[in-house]
Formats: structure tokens, sequence, C-alpha cells
């Protein structure tokens, strides 16, 4: 397997591992949402989702469109909520006890 892509696997890992930008994701998966709504959605301050939404942008997990005055944001990838939803299905498995196949 070549190194390259490990690498930025790795870093993609990293970029999900904050709960905060899994759930912007998540709540990006069926429309396109602007810093407003996602920071009312997720109870979070404004300049905090913007940060969060510019690091996903930097790394191309979502992509961003000015309609008027606002910029929204919609998954650059949505097959990136493959590995989101796989993980969260490992995890209430992990939390219920449950081995692999139960």
């Amino acid at each position: 397997m070549n190194n390259d892509y490990i690498d930025e696997a790795s870093l993609i890992f990293k970029l999900l591992s904050n709960p905060n930008r899994l759930k912007m994701l998540v709540n990006l998966e069926n429309k396109s949402m602007n810093v407003n709504e996602l920071s009312n959605q997720l109870n979070m301050e404004q300049s905090a989702v913007s940060h969060q939404l510019s690091v996903l942008k930097k790394h191309q997990l979502v992509d961003a469109n000015r309609n008027g005055k606002s910029i929204y944001y919609q998954l650059n990838d949505p097959h990136i909520l493959d590995i989101v939803n796989e993980a969260v299905q490992h995890s209430s498995h992990v939390m219920g006890g449950k081995h692999h196949g139960e």
C-alpha cells in the first residue's frame, strides 16, 4: 500500500477525531447550511463553527458556495459519511458490550 495514501488517511482520521467536526459533517448530509444555521444546530459559537468549517474545507471534506450574503457549506465528498457511520455503529457495539457479529 502506498505510504502517501496511508499518511493522508491518517490525517483524515485526525480530522474526524473532533466530535464537533463529526456533527457538522452529519448535519450537512442532506442539505447545505450556513455558519449561523450550524451554530444554532450545534449550540456552538459562530467563530468556532467557522474555524472548524475552514479546516474541513482545507482538507476537501466540505465545499462552500455563496448565495447572496451567506456562504453555504455542503459535503464535498458524501462517502466520508460511510466512515463516520461505520465508526458510530462500531461505537454502539462497543458501548453495548457486543462482540463483532452480534
